[in-house]
């Protein structure tokens, strides 16, 4: 198993269908209830050790996860209500750096918690036209909301799976 990606990159060629979207948003729902199984038992030591050497620790990753998502989220409510939107991309590993990324992770388990409740009514809520709208990403280039769910859908279990694999392996 790769350690890095440890469920591979983001990938799909298909049709983003209604049925498609349906599933990524359900993953997007359930994944701050699967992140809180996963470190329920876990202690401070085993929180602050690296899922892989020169990865991020456990907390590292539920707080680059809230991060990330909230970017994410405020990046689909731009998309929705603005035109030829350039969004701004940020240095996650500096992030990851920062003072509040020694909090306890129950800070962020409980935001996770309370975003996803909004993003995915939101994203429950989109049209077609709503999903076909578009983002454009410096590095990326133009990126449709649909498949911005499953980059989001997939990000969660790549993070989650960070995670489950480290307990596996250390036998947590």
């Amino acid at each position: 198993m790769e350690m890095k990606y440890p469920i591979g990159k983001f990938e799909f060629k298909g049709e983003i269908t209604n049925s498609v979207t349906k599933d990524w948003i359900n993953e997007i729902e359930d994944l701050p209830r699967l992140l809180q199984d996963a470190v329920k038992d876990l202690d401070n030591e085993q929180l602050d050790t690296p899922y892989r050497s020169g990865g991020w620790t456990v907390r590292q990753v539920i707080h680059h996860l809230a991060d990330s998502h909230m970017n994410a989220y405020v990046r689909f409510k731009w998309a929705l209500t603005e035109e030829k939107l350039v969004i701004k991309p940020y240095d996650e590993k500096k992030w990851a750096e920062l003072s509040d990324y020694k909090l306890p992770i129950d800070i962020s388990l409980s935001m996770l918690e309370s975003l996803h409740k909004r993003w995915t009514t939101l994203l429950r809520s989109l049209s077609r036209t709503d999903i076909e709208k578009t983002f454009i990403h410096p590095e990326l280039g133009e990126v449709s909301l649909g498949k911005n769910i499953g980059i989001y859908a997939w990000h969660g279990r790549h993070h989650l799976a960070h995670i489950t694999s480290l307990c596996n392996r250390k036998g947590w």
